[in-house]
């Protein structure tokens, strides 16, 4: 698996891919952070973290339609396929791999942390928790992207469908409201990423955001791996 790892990640940095997606996110986080921040004043990062929910929602698709598509896309599947390892092994690398840049790019948070804290107090406690809740909504999102990636050659098809499902996961919440049935309206509001990951601003550590993001990231690489079963045996 260590060798899918850093084939994968070195890929990310043998193109501008990974340099464009770390580039972006550092700069709207830190984009954010002059407005809410500096310019506003404050030490609470509460508003810099609820921003920060949707650019991870609309950054995360183009970190990850490359991971599956490009290598059936170059018939190099079929190498990872016959070789001698499984393929939950070769799923769960590739994720890994993602996820490390995605962690790199959610450094940007804490160097603003840190800079306020020179000048001014910060609850660190609140800025961790803040950031737990960054790296899971991460770590569930990269599992849906690498699937719907998984799914399809082209890597353009899998970008416009992680937006697409980034879109659908945005505005899933906004759907308890209109609908009548209260079972409905509590299924919704369960599935909903934004109230999953809004007690994570405020400095809540959720046990249930925790295994909601968690759980959906397993089933996700599942889905992944089992494509790929599917595959080798077409």
């Amino acid at each position: 698996m260590r060798g899918i790892i850093r084939r994968e990640f070195r890929a990310y940095f043998q193109s501008p891919l990974g340099y464009v997606f770390i580039a972006a996110f550092v700069f709207l986080t830190n984009y954010y952070y002059f407005t809410y921040n500096l310019y506003g004043n404050t030490t609470d990062f509460s508003s810099l973290f609820s921003m920060l929910f949707s650019v991870v929602l609309f950054l995360c698709p183009i970190l990850t339609m490359r991971l599956m598509s490009e290598d059936k896309k170059n018939k190099t599947d079929q190498q990872l396929l016959t070789a001698p390892i499984s393929l939950s092994a070769i799923v769960v690398g590739k994720y890994l791999a993602a996820l490390s840049v995605y962690c790199i790019a959610c450094c940007g948070v804490l160097i603003d942390a840190v800079i306020t804290a020179c000048c001014a107090g910060v609850e660190w406690s609140v800025i961790l928790g803040n950031m737990a809740g960054l790296l899971l909504l991460g770590a569930a999102l990269i599992a849906v992207c690498l699937f719907l990636s998984a799914l399809t050659e082209s890597q353009v098809i899998a970008a416009v469908s992680g937006f697409a499902a980034s879109l659908f996961l945005l505005l899933i919440g906004s759907l308890a409201d209109v609908v009548t049935a209260p079972w409905l309206k509590a299924a919704i509001s369960y599935m909903s990423f934004n109230n999953r990951y809004q007690p994570f601003t405020c400095g809540i550590f959720d046990l249930a955001g925790v295994v909601f993001f968690l759980s959906l990231g397993v089933l996700f690489i599942i889905f992944s791996t089992l494509t790929l079963e599917k595959r080798r045996f077409s």
